[in-house]
C-alpha cells in the first residue's frame, strides 16, 4: 500500500519538465505524431469548409476572376513587359481596367439597343390592340399553308377586337414587375462583375506569388504528380476559354454576314451583339432571332427573315457541337468525346461556369489516370 502510494506520487516527478526550462513555459501534449497530423489536418479542414461558408455568395464571382486570371495570364505578361519592366499595380490596374471596357460594352449595347426599341414596341402594342396587327406580305408568298396562314391571321389578329384579346395578358403591372425583377437581377449581376473585377486585379498583380504557393501546396499533398495536375488544369482552363472566345467570333462573323445580306437594321451592332453573346448558352439563338424578328417588323422580306434563322442555326448547331469541342479538346489536350461530355456536361451540372469547370474536371480526371494510376500498375507488372 505505501509502496503504491509512493509510486503514484513519484509518477508525476517521471515526467516533469527539465529544471533548465523557464517557469511557467508550456509544452505540447504528449500526442503521437499521427494523432498530431489528424488534428491538424482536421483543423485545416474545417478553416476551410467556414471559409468557403462564409464566402459562398461570392465563389461565382472569385471563380469567374480565376478563370480570367489563368487564361489571360500570357497576354497581361506580354502587356507589363511593354508597359514597364515587370507585372505592377500600374499594369494590373491598366489592363483590369480594359477587361472591364470590354466585358461591358456588349452590355451597354444591349442596354441600348432595348431602350431604343422600347418606345417602338410599346407603340406597336397599342396600334395592335386599336387596329389589329396586319397580316404582313411576305405569308402570302409561304410554299406551303399560304392560305391558312393567313386566315388564321385574320381570324386572330387582324380583327381588333381578337387581337386586343390575345394582347391582353401585356399590361402595364406585369410590365413593371419585370422591369423591377429585371433591374435588381441587373444591379446585383453588375455588383458581382465588380467583384470578379477586383480579384481580378489582385490576382494579376500578385500572380506570380499566388502560383508559387499554389504549386508548393499541391506538390506537398500529392508530391510529384501535383505539379503535373495543376498544369494540366492550367491548359484545359486556357483551352476552354480560347476556344469558346474563336468559336464566338466565328460565328458571329458568320451570322453577320448573312444580316448584311438579308438587310437587318444595324447588321454591325447586331453582329457585335452576337459575338458577344454567343459567349454564352445559347445567347447566339437569342440574337439571331432578335436580328429576325427585327428585320420582319421593319418590312423585311420574310424569305430572307428565314434565311437568316436558317443560316444561324446551322453556323450554331456546327460551332458549338463539332468544332467548339475539337478545338477545346485539342488545347486541353482532351479527347472529343470527353471535351463533349465536359462543356455540356458541365454546363449542365454548374450552370454557366460548367462550361470551363466540365473541361477541367475531365482534364483532372484523365491526368490522374494517366500519370498517376497507369505508372503504378506498370510499375506493378
Amino acid at each position: 500500500m505505501a509502496t503504491s502510494v509512493k509510486a503514484r506520487t513519484a509518477r508525476p516527478k517521471a515526467v516533469d519538465h527539465d529544471s533548465s526550462a523557464p517557469a511557467g513555459t508550456r509544452h505540447a501534449l504528449p500526442l503521437h505524431a499521427d494523432a498530431r497530423l489528424v488534428a491538424r489536418v482536421t483543423l485545416a479542414i474545417g478553416l476551410a469548409a467556414i471559409a468557403l461558408w462564409t464566402a459562398a455568395d461570392f465563389l461565382p464571382a472569385l471563380v469567374w476572376a480565376a478563370i480570367l486570371a489563368v487564361a489571360l495570364w500570357p497576354l497581361y505578361t506580354s502587356f507589363a513587359a511593354r508597359v514597364s519592366a515587370e507585372p505592377s499595380s500600374l499594369t494590373a490596374s491598366i489592363f483590369t481596367l480594359i477587361v472591364a471596357l470590354i466585358l461591358f460594352t456588349p452590355m451597354a449595347l444591349a442596354i441600348y439597343q432595348i431602350a431604343q426599341q422600347s418606345d417602338a414596341l410599346g407603340g406597336w402594342i397599342t396600334q395592335a390592340r386599336d387596329n389589329g396587327i396586319k397580316v404582313p406580305e411576305w405569308i402570302a408568298r409561304l410554299p406551303v399553308a399560304a392560305d391558312s396562314v393567313q386566315q388564321w391571321w385574320r381570324d386572330n389578329l387582324a380583327d381588333p377586337t381578337a387581337a386586343a384579346g390575345w394582347l391582353q395578358t401585356v399590361n402595364g403591372d406585369k410590365a413593371s414587375d419585370f422591369v423591377k425583377t429585371f433591374g435588381g437581377q441587373l444591379l446585383h449581376r453588375m455588383f458581382m462583375l465588380f467583384v470578379a473585377l477586383i480579384a481580378l486585379f489582385i490576382m494579376l498583380r500578385n500572380g506570380r506569388s499566388i502560383a508559387q504557393q499554389f504549386l508548393l501546396t499541391s506538390d506537398r499533398i500529392f508530391g510529384n504528380p501535383g505539379e503535373g495536375l495543376v498544369e494540366k488544369t492550367v491548359d484545359a482552363v486556357r483551352g476552354t476559354v480560347n476556344g469558346t472566345v474563336i468559336v464566338a467570333l466565328a460565328e458571329g462573323l458568320l451570322i453577320g454576314v448573312a444580316y448584311l445580306i438579308a438587310g437587318v437594321p444595324n447588321p454591325v451592332l447586331f453582329t457585335v451583339l452576337t459575338i458577344a453573346f454567343a459567349m454564352l448558352p445559347f445567347g447566339a439563338w437569342a440574337a439571331f432571332t432578335a436580328a429576325t424578328v427585327t428585320l420582319l417588323v421593319g418590312g423585311g422580306s420574310g424569305l430572307a427573315a428565314a434565311c437568316v434563322f436558317a443560316w444561324g442555326a446551322i453556323v450554331m448547331l456546327a460551332g458549338d457541337h463539332f468544332v467548339w469541342p475539337t478545338l477545346v479538346g485539342g488545347a486541353a489536350r482532351l479527347p472529343f468525346l470527353f471535351a463533349f461530355v465536359g462543356i455540356f456536361g458541365g454546363l449542365a451540372t454548374f450552370g454557366l461556369l460548367g462550361l470551363f469547370l466540365g473541361p477541367v474536371i475531365m482534364a483532372a480526371l484523365l491526368t490522374v489516370w494517366r500519370e498517376w494510376i497507369m505508372p503504378a500498375q506498370q510499375k506493378k507488372k
